[in-house]
């Protein structure tokens, strides 16, 4: 059983950007301070932070003093460095610990950890070579796709392979690095489940989203996700039993593919994820409170829908547009999202709007329209 930590405690956050920044905003709500611990100045945490100090995610004497200055610790994403993370343990209060970060920052532990708690992942195997690249080609076959084992996301280190031909490209980084290299699989949609587990051992998963990816960039969620009764069941089940198995504390999103043979897991992120913004606007409680609630040792909410949501995301080069529709009186009703990031870049994840109604196909024409406005 964990502690109870109150409002107005200060919970620190190791991370500054806009999962940080939203989960600040959940917990000031409930009456929380926030410090941060972030390389960068005025990140989009640091923006709304009563204390921001600004340090390498490693930085002993930095993560020291955040442990001073709060009351609870948390982390934002994953590929905060772990052990320093594990030396930290005796000196303040972390209650998630460094393991989700030690399983969920390296793909090929996490496909173990899913393995071994019983579930199934696509087909795969490590690479740390050429030699041992061109077996896993053989043993797996064509189509699949070479993954670095730490630090890729929205498709940054990731190369698919089709045929020999692609093979050259690769073999000249096999041996700079580890690597997974997966089988392709054969699945009709992309759904996730974020599930919340608290510190006195309560856990609540929020329904299932359907996900539609751009150029591997998540591109829109759909909430609750458009599938049988029954998937929706064992969805949500494989998250309550995923989560307890890895005996993680807080947010853990499960990303899967809907095969015909059933569901197969993607990847994990041990924190609050984009497939879940739809749940600020669409649920009676938001993936961020929850894993504030979670960390805090309070009791969790039962996640209830509120109607539809469909969450769009907003690179850089969706901005200009996306708020001159949201000036127009058919799209006012979206809820925006900025990130206060200084640079909108292409590509990059700068905010994201809310769509929210009772009528599915009112809702899903309204979001077609607006998508119709945004550049590729």
């Amino acid at each position: 059983m964990g502690k109870v930590i109150l409002p107005p405690s200060k919970i620190g956050i190791i991370g500054g950007g806009q999962l940080g920044r939203m989960m600040a905003i959940a917990a000031r709500q409930m009456g929380y301070r926030i410090a941060v611990l972030e390389p960068g100045v005025d990140s989009p945490l640091g923006q709304i932070a009563d204390t921001e100090l600004n340090h390498a995610y490693d930085d002993q004497i930095a993560l020291k003093l955040l442990l001073e200055k709060a009351d609870v610790v948390t982390y934002e994403f994953e590929n905060v460095p772990y052990k320093a993370v594990r030396k930290l343990g005796p000196l303040g209060y972390l209650p998630q610990g460094e393991m989700p970060l030690v399983i969920t920052s390296h793909r090929l532990r996490e496909k173990l950890a899913i393995e071994e708690a019983g579930y199934n992942v696509a087909p795969f195997l490590a690479v740390m070579s050429k030699d041992e690249l061109r077996y896993a080609v053989k043993r797996i076959g064509y189509p699949c796709i070479l993954k670095t084992s730490s630090g890729g996301y929205d498709g940054k280190g990731q190369w698919v392979l089709r045929s020999d031909d692609d093979l050259p490209e690769v073999l000249t980084i096999a041996d700079d690095n580890e690597y997974v290299l997966e089988g392709f699989v054969n699945f009709t949609k992309e759904v996730s489940v974020i599930v919340t587990r608290s510190t006195n051992g309560e856990v609540q998963a929020f329904p299932v989203t359907e996900n539609e990816h751009v150029n591997q960039i998540l591109h829109v969620s759909i909430a609750p996700a458009r599938i049988s009764d029954a998937l929706r069941v064992e969805a949500e089940s494989v998250a309550r039993g995923l989560i307890e198995k890895l005996d993680f504390v807080g947010t853990l999103a499960i990303e899967m593919f809907v095969t015909d043979d059933g569901l197969v897991i993607n990847e994990l992120a041990p924190r609050p994820h984009n497939s879940g913004h739809w749940t600020i606007d669409g649920c009676n409680v938001n993936q961020f409170e929850q894993h504030i609630r979670a960390v805090c040792g309070l009791p969790l909410v039962k996640p209830e829908v509120r109607g539809h949501a469909i969450m769009v995301n907003l690179l850089g080069q969706h901005v200009d547009d996306a708020l001159s529709a949201w000036q127009k009186p058919e799209f006012s009703d979206g809820k925006l999202h900025l990130y206060g990031k200084e640079e909108l870049k292409r590509d990059r994840k700068v905010g994201h709007i809310n769509f929210v109604g009772d009528e599915w196909g009112a809702l899903e024409a309204k979001v077609d329209r607006f998508l119709d406005g945004l550049p590729e």
